[in-house]
């Protein structure tokens, strides 16, 4: 999103009045508290629910359940752990309490965790009785983490089991030869969290909030959790849909030593196999469907797979699911025009930022998570623009099961950062965006890839051509949006490489036509404005789009914009569009929802019915 001169103007004034705000917030007393006692700034429908007893406590990994999803053996680690915000030169706390407590999975600056104020480096510590059936028999144990923002180090009894850097991905431990041969064992995890004070991944979030930028979101802010597995265990499994839309080719990653491992999968459709494979665990399998049934946002149906790693007597055993879909660019009546299983398909999305008042980059709770995309849904939307955040694995569950495509952004660098990059900064951004990428591409949901959003963090022209052909490497299945917005904003100009022709236009919208390589859409356009009293983050000005009076007003000033796609985009072969966006955040009140989620402030039935119109219009050969 682009700035403007009311957003400047407002700065000034927020950051006069916004620690105030939060002082009054705390004060009042029609305003429920939450577990800890401290007050929401803004409460969603689901913040009374969570608590130290319920602090998500779903299963956190759909795609690699073990043994399944229904029946999953594991232990949560969210709930209260010891924290001590420090200096970042203290030494880990081996055998001391700490003073205060944090709700994990929750970042520290949200309310729900019970601290709400950021600190650089931080200590989380917890004494944890591992049930004694996770060792049995040979089993070893892991300790998981979706993700710790932004640079973590973990150590078990006071020894150091993993390092991780990276905000946005998952990573774990075997800790088996840390245990201890009884009683509690001792988890410590030392936490560097920059922020915007260093050239690391950070998308949307600032130490500063304001205008388009929000506040951070620091420490463990996806779930914690112990399983038995194992010597030799599955770590992922990928199920990547044949162009011919009869089969998967099926990859797995191991942890521990996989030489002699083979690897066994039967592929169901409603209970029924329909499908097997096996091999070595370290080739990738041919996995034949019959009666394929391809996955679409009209049925979104889904393959559940049982895959089985045997080495020597041991097995590993673990549950699956993929759609069978196809995503390209194909020539369609003489223009380059996206295609969902080789039909011309208009992606109409929304841009959604995941981010929510009271757990910030943390949805409150599993069925909050949901909203979002449900929501998007029900207006008739079939895309989601997932804006400058990586989400927790259950959200892409939620999408891949809805029915939803998604663009998935990378999260960015710093802004204003873009000729102060270092070599080591560039590095860094590429080896961020390639774990990403590799976490997510067995996501069926996801058709492509954006590495730069409006020049964020693009250190130079080519640099999105070099991404863009980095990416296309790991994952030559989905699309790539080179750059999202190439008239706007920082190192504006096109690359002229990876799918897409993408521009921004405010309201718009924009109307790019396919090039002799490309598909074209507007990756950005919209954002009226309508606060709702009551239901806005306090002391927020108002965002810098179009004003409108009423919820009348906002649906109809929705249906005209969105009228034009439906008009106009049909004769130029445009192949998508990005309506900004699915709830307000912080200082933008430019939802389609309040950022509470508590207010719908467009008429659904009238919404649904131009974007039913636009995509019929747009999917004609």
């Amino acid at each position: 999103m682009t700035w403007s001169i009311k957003t400047w103007r407002a700065r000034a004034w927020i950051g006069m009045t916004v620690a105030m705000g939060f002082a009054s917030m705390a004060m009042a007393a029609d305003k429920p508290a939450t577990w800890s006692g401290k007050v929401a700034p803004l409460a969603t429908p689901w913040t009374a629910e969570v608590s130290p007893g319920n602090a998500l406590p779903d299963y956190p990994r759909p795609q690699l359940a073990r043994p399944s999803l229904e029946h999953p053996r594991w232990m949560s680690l969210n709930g209260l752990w010891q924290y001590a915000a420090v200096d970042g030169r203290t030494a880990p706390p081996f055998g001391q309490a700490l003073k205060d407590s944090v709700l994990v999975p929750y970042p520290i600056e949200s309310v729900l965790s019970g601290v709400q104020m950021h600190a650089d480096f931080m200590f989380y510590r917890r004494l944890v009785d591992v049930p004694a059936d996770f060792t049995a028999h040979g089993q070893h144990v892991r300790l998981n983490f979706g993700a710790v923002a932004q640079d973590a180090t973990v150590y078990v009894n006071g020894k150091q089991v993993v390092r991780h850097t990276g905000g946005y991905t998952s990573f774990g431990a075997d800790i088996t030869q840390a245990l201890r041969p009884q009683g509690p064992q001792e988890i410590v995890v030392a936490v560097h969290a920059p922020v915007d004070g260093a050239n690391v991944m950070v998308g949307k979030q600032r130490l500063k909030p304001e205008g388009i930028f929000y506040t951070a979101a620091s420490g463990i802010w996806q779930s914690v959790w112990l399983e038995p597995v194992p010597a030799t265990s599955l770590a992922q499994l990928t199920f990547t849909p044949a162009r011919s839309l009869d089969a998967f080719t099926v990859t797995a990653k191991l942890q521990g030593g996989g030489e002699d491992a083979t690897l066994h999968v039967v592929a169901y459709a409603n209970g029924k196999a329909v499908g097997e494979a096996s091999g070595p665990a370290g080739k990738p399998l041919r996995l034949a469907i019959g009666h394929p049934r391809p996955w679409s946002p009209a049925d979104p149906f889904l393959y559940i797979f049982k895959a089985t790693l045997a080495k020597g007597d041991q097995r590993d055993e673990v549950t699956s699911y993929a759609g069978l879909r196809t995503i390209a660019v194909e020539k369609v009546g003489g223009r380059n025009r996206i295609v969902l299983n080789g039909k011309p398909t208009f992606l109409l999305a929304t841009l959604d930022q995941g981010y929510w008042p009271d757990g910030i980059y943390t949805a409150p709770t599993d069925a909050a998570l949901r909203f979002d995309i449900r929501k998007t849904k029900d207006l008739g939307f079939n895309t989601i623009r997932k804006h400058i955040k990586v989400e927790p694995a259950r959200w892409y569950y939620w999408a891949d099961r809805i029915g939803i495509m998604v663009w998935q952004d990378l999260p960015a660098l710093p802004t204003g950062s873009n000729d102060k990059l270092s070599d080591a900064d560039k590095a860094g951004f590429r080896a961020d965006v390639s774990a990403i990428i590799e976490q997510l591409k067995g996501e069926t949901s996801i058709i492509g890839w954006i590495p730069f959003n409006e020049g964020w963090g693009q250190w130079s022209i080519p640099a999105a051509a070099e991404l863009a052909a980095q990416i296309r490497q790991l994952d030559s299945s989905r699309l790539v949006d080179a750059r999202s917005g190439a008239n706007c904003c920082d190192t504006k100009g096109d690359p002229h490489a990876g799918d897409v022709y993408d521009v921004h236009d405010y309201q718009g919208p924009g109307l790019p036509s396919p090039d002799a390589t490309r598909a074209s859409m507007d990756g950005e356009h919209g954002g009226l404005t309508l606060g709702v009293p009551g239901h806005v983050w306090p002391n927020t000005a108002i965002n810098p789009y179009g004003d409108v009076k009423d919820s009348a007003a906002l649906t109809a000033g929705y249906v005209a914009n969105t009228a034009v796609l439906r008009d106009k985009g049909p004769a130029i072969g445009v192949s998508g569009s990005v309506y900004t966006q699915i709830t307000d955040v912080e200082g933008e009140h430019n939802g389609l929802f309040t950022y509470d989620r508590k207010v719908e402030k467009v008429d659904a039935a009238k919404v649904r019915a131009i974007n039913a119109e636009t995509i019929r219009a747009n999917g004609q050969p």
